[in-house]
Parts: C-alpha cells; sequence; structure tokens
C-alpha cells in the first residue's frame, strides 16, 4: 500500500513537473519569440505631412507671386537706372569734348600771347629808331636841319608846312615812320587776338568743371539707385531660395520616409511628386572671348590685341586714354583703369590711329559702317535715342561673332561681352 502512495505521489509529483515544463516551454518560446524583434528598433523617417507640404509650397508660391507682382516696378526700377547710367556717361562726354576744346583753346591764348610780345618787342625797337633818328637830325643841323624846324613847330599848320622840309632827309626815314605804324597795329591787334583767346579758354574751362559737375551728380545718383535696386533683387532672390529649400527638404523627407516604409512593410507604396523649384534663367553661355587672328598684323587687330590685354582691368569712370589705364574722377577717383571711350582711344593709339577721347566725337569724326558689314575692330555705339548721336553714351570694340569687348560701367571690369542690339546706334571704322 505505502508502495502504491509513493508510485501515485511520484506519478502527481511528475505531473506537476510535466504542467511546470509545459509552462516553462511556453514561456520559453514566448520570451525566445520576443528575443526575435529587435529591442530597441531604428526609427523610421518622419514623413512629412501633405499640409506641410501644402504650406511650403504655398510659401515659395507667395514670393514667386511677390517677384511677379513687382516685375513691373522691377524693370521700370532698371529703366530708370539705366536712365541714370547713361545720363552720367553723356554729361561725361560732354565735359571731355569741352576740357578738349579748353585745352585747344588754352595752346591758341598762349601763341597769341606769345605773338603780341613780339610785336610789343619789336614796336619798341622800331619806336627806338625813331628817336634815334630825330636825335640825329637834332643834333646834326647841317644834315638835317628840316628835323630840328619839325621838333620846333608851334602848330600843326606849322608843322605841315615845315615837314616839306624833311623831305631832303631821304625816303628810308619815311620808311622808319610808317614801319613804327605797321607794327603799332600789328601789336594792338594781336594783344586783342591774346586777351580773346584767353577769355574763351577760361569760359571753357569755367564750363568743363561745371559739366564735371553735373556728371559726377549724375554718377553718384546712378551708383545709388543701382544698388538699391541690387539690393532689393537680392532680398527677393534670398526670399524664394529660402521658400524653394524648404519646400525641396520636406519633399526630401517624404521620399526618403516612403522608401524606408516601402523597404520595412514590402508594400507597394505611391511615390511622392517631387515637384522642381522654378527654373532660374540659365546664364549666357560664356562664349570664345578669343579675338580674331593675332597673326594679322592689321591696324584693327592690333587695337583688339591691346585692348584684350587689358581684360581685367577696373572700368574707372573718366579713366584712361592713349597711355593706357588711368586714374578715374570722383566718385572712381582714385580706380587706376578705363572708361569706355579711354579704352578705345588706347586700343588704336597702339595701332597708330588718333581717335578722340570721347565716344561722341568718336562715332562723330570716324568713317560710317553698317550692321551687316561689320568687321573685327569696329567700334560700335549706343544711345538713349538711336536716331539723335548726341545722345550716346557707350562704346565697346567689335570681335566678330556676335561679341564686343568693352569697359562697361563702374564696378566692373574690361571684358569679352554678348553684343547688346537695344540702343544699338551705329558704327565706324577707324582703320578705313
Amino acid at each position: 500500500m505505502r508502495v502504491a502512495r509513493r508510485e501515485a505521489a511520484a506519478g502527481t509529483e511528475n505531473g506537476r513537473v510535466r504542467s511546470a515544463l509545459r509552462i516553462g516551454g511556453v514561456a520559453v518560446v514566448a520570451a525566445l519569440a520576443l528575443g526575435l524583434t529587435p529591442s530597441v528598433a531604428e526609427a523610421a523617417p518622419k514623413r512629412p505631412s501633405d499640409t506641410q507640404i501644402s504650406a511650403a509650397q504655398a510659401a515659395a508660391d507667395a514670393v514667386a507671386t511677390r517677384i511677379d507682382e513687382l516685375s513691373g516696378q522691377l524693370t521700370a526700377a532698371q529703366d530708370t537706372v539705366d536712365t541714370a547710367r547713361a545720363t552720367s556717361l553723356i554729361a561725361l562726354d560732354e565735359f571731355q569734348a569741352t576740357q578738349a576744346a579748353y585745352e585747344a583753346a588754352q595752346q591758341e591764348a598762349d601763341a597769341a600771347a606769345a605773338a603780341a610780345t613780339q610785336a610789343t618787342a619789336e614796336l619798341d625797337v622800331a619806336r627806338t629808331q625813331v628817336v634815334a633818328f630825330a636825335r640825329r637830325s637834332y643834333m646834326q643841323g647841317s644834315t638835317w636841319s628840316g628835323a630840328a624846324a619839325l621838333i620846333t613847330a608851334t602848330d600843326p599848320g606849322e608843322l605841315i608846312e615845315r615837314a616839306a622840309l624833311l623831305g631832303a632827309a631821304g625816303g628810308h626815314r619815311s620808311d622808319v615812320l610808317v614801319q613804327v605804324t605797321v607794327l603799332q597795329v600789328r601789336a594792338a591787334e594781336a594783344e586783342t587776338v591774346a586777351r580773346a583767346s584767353l577769355e574763351t579758354a577760361a569760359g571753357l574751362q569755367e564750363q568743363a568743371a561745371g559739366a564735371l559737375e553735373v556728371a559726377k551728380a549724375a554718377e553718384v545718383s546712378a551708383r545709388e539707385q543701382a544698388a538699391a535696386l541690387d539690393a532689393q533683387q537680392a532680398q527677393l532672390g534670398t526670399e524664394l531660395a529660402a521658400a524653394q529649400g524648404q519646400l525641396q527638404a520636406l519633399i526630401g523627407e517624404r521620399a526618403a520616409a516612403d522608401r524606408a516604409a516601402q523597404a520595412a512593410q514590402a508594400a507597394q507604396a505611391a511615390r511622392p511628386v517631387v515637384t522642381p523649384p522654378p527654373a532660374g534663367i540659365a546664364p549666357a553661355p560664356a562664349g570664345n572671348d578669343r579675338p580674331a587672328d593675332a597673326g594679322d598684323a592689321s591696324a584693327a587687330q592690333i587695337a583688339i590685341a591691346a585692348a584684350m590685354a587689358y581684360r581685367g582691368t577696373p572700368y574707372a569712370w573718366g579713366g584712361g586714354g592713349t597711355r593706357g589705364p588711368g586714374p578715374g574722377e570722383n566718385p572712381d577717383e582714385g580706380v587706376i583703369g578705363f572708361d569706355c571711350s579711354g579704352l578705345t582711344q588706347y586700343a588704336y593709339a597702339k595701332a597708330g590711329i588718333t581717335i578722340s577721347r570721347n565716344s561722341r566725337s568718336q562715332y562723330a569724326s570716324l568713317p560710317k559702317v553698317s550692321s551687316n558689314d561689320l568687321v573685327p575692330g569696329d567700334l560700335v555705339f549706343w544711345a538713349t535715342d538711336v536716331s539723335a548721336p548726341g545722345t550716346i553714351h557707350h562704346v565697346a570694340i567689335w570681335l566678330g561673332g556676335n561679341r564686343i569687348l568693352e569697359a562697361p560701367q563702374s564696378g566692373s571690369v574690361v571684358k569679352v561681352s554678348d553684343m547688346r542690339w537695344k540702343g544699338y546706334a551705329g558704327a565706324v571704322r577707324p582703320s578705313a
């Protein structure tokens, strides 16, 4: 009996163990199953919502709309800047022309003053000869008795009567008196011319100074307007770039989140449509900035090569000329470089051809050429009114292939540019 009870007890105990093992097995299996899942899963990329993307798109669109709304104002502002720059350059051209006229007048005045001095010296010599003649006539009474009578005449009537006695003195003495009279007239005329020339030079110098002040004021105004416009455009560009960057960042995050979800779930998910930012204006191609065949020794090619050598030289308002780069006028005081006509004058001076210092005179004085017949080395001009040469304000060297070499404006450098046909006023050929 005791054995049976022991076996029964053992069986009961064994059942408990098996039950415990079964329970424990389930727990182990559960534990193992839990162990198959990472304890710390990597966080999936956060997927921006449609609302967030729509808000970013709206922000970018709003800036673009602002730019569109302001485009008319910006265009008008740019036109105002261009007009101010043209006004400045025309005023500078006027100063340069007046300054050249003043320098020519000053040379004439110097020559007239020298002529007046010479005439006065010759008159003094002639007067000395007359005085010496009279003295000899008086002192040598036997030879020049008529002179003594003439000198002691008491009134004009008596002088005329006694003058007849001087005939005996010889014709050569009358020639001396005639010479004195002629020299006296010549000296007076020379003095008048010298005085008038000096007054003309002084007047032109005053006009040149006034023209320079007008030009300076116009240039300062143009630069201020250009700076304000640049700042406004830069601000709008920065805002647009920031808005587009935010939009693209959200689109990128959404794409990354979708890819992660596809990899984790192995399910087909719709790909988000990536909206590219508004396309910008592609920059103009750099083009070939090499001049025409440098082996051609023509004057035009020499001029092109001479100007090409100064690519990268700063633009200097009123600077440069036949000797090369030179100091600009205020507000470019201290800047050594070229303005547009200074560059073209230098280029052709190196080719042995003398042309005027200012663009209007270059156009007026040189042989004209049709735009259909342009060859490298021709000078091309721009004006505010293409039918009025007096409004010419810029000149450049034609290189061919719709390219030009120019000193364009303040803040820039001598460089090769694409030809601009807007405002084109005509062309000349210095080498003709």
